[in-house]
């Protein structure tokens, strides 16, 4: 950063292993929407399909990158989420390799965002995920008082404030919903506010859908450590995840009228 520039008010972070096609799109996205007030920084876990190649080949639209091995993927984001703090970011995205900005106008959304609440701990929207037939369908964000019963957005759609986030990494303990322990630790620390648009379009696929019910199970374990649960609490949300998760999987078509809006054009 140049002598006497004030840091960015936002830093879009991003981790990545072996998946250079996935991060050409995420770059893609970006294209047009970085600059002083936004920059992109990359951790990339010791890649061997060429990523560290392609980082270096778009050095020009990074502010910060590395390719080394780490312990993870939320060993990943801890590392890319100390650089931003260390560079004094105000506030960071993470948007995964695959992952992409909803609109080519989501960055001036953020930041004017960003502007009308400037001491709000969370910023979080809907999310767009394409689905298995090429459709790209709108996930409408739940409340943030839902987040007892789980994440009430993808973890693309919310913007961290990072001085809300002293003290605060991302657990290595879970492997599945660190991201989960993380959002509900932020949200007893004040504010947060919906934003009426998706932020990312989601890639599926993710460890968090690979792994369902390890990550129900850590979530669990969440809202007895972090939340205070009892474990008749926490077994009322665990049955009732089950049950969206048979309907999801057993009629789809029902589910998706439930979840899912066709995007406005």
């Amino acid at each position: 950063m140049a002598p006497g520039r004030p840091p960015p008010r936002l830093a879009i972070l991003t981790v990545v292993r072996d998946d250079r096609a996935g991060l050409a799109d995420t770059c893609d996205s970006l294209r047009g929407q970085l600059g002083p007030d936004v920059v992109w920084m990359v951790a990339d876990g010791g890649s061997t399909d060429g990523t560290a190649q392609w980082l270096e080949e778009h050095a020009e639209l990074l502010h910060w990158w590395r390719s080394a091995p780490d312990s993870g993927l939320y060993d990943a984001m801890n590392i890319a989420l100390d650089a931003a703090r260390d560079l004094g970011c105000g506030h960071v995205l993470f948007l995964n390799a695959g992952d992409q900005l909803a609109e080519d106008d989501t960055v001036a959304m953020l930041l004017e965002a960003i502007g009308r609440h400037p001491d709000c701990i969370l910023l979080y929207g809907d999310a767009l995920e394409r689905q298995h037939d090429g459709r790209i369908l709108l996930k409408r964000a739940r409340s943030h008082r839902c987040a007892p019963f789980g994440m009430f957005t993808h973890h693309q759609a919310m913007i961290y404030r990072v001085a809300a986030l002293q003290g605060l990494s991302f657990d290595l303990r879970f492997r599945i919903a660190a991201d989960y322990a993380m959002t509900v630790s932020v949200l007893a620390r004040g504010n947060a506010v919906r934003l009426n648009a998706p932020v990312c379009l989601f890639a599926p696929g993710g460890l968090s859908q690979r792994q369902a019910a390890r990550g129900r199970l850590e979530q669990a374990l969440i809202r007895r450590s972090i939340l205070g649960h009892g474990w008749l609490r926490v077994a009322t949300v665990v049955a009732a995840q089950r049950v969206a998760l048979t309907v999801r999987h057993h009629f789809p078509a029902a589910y998706a009228k439930l979840r899912f809006r066709c995007p406005e054009t």
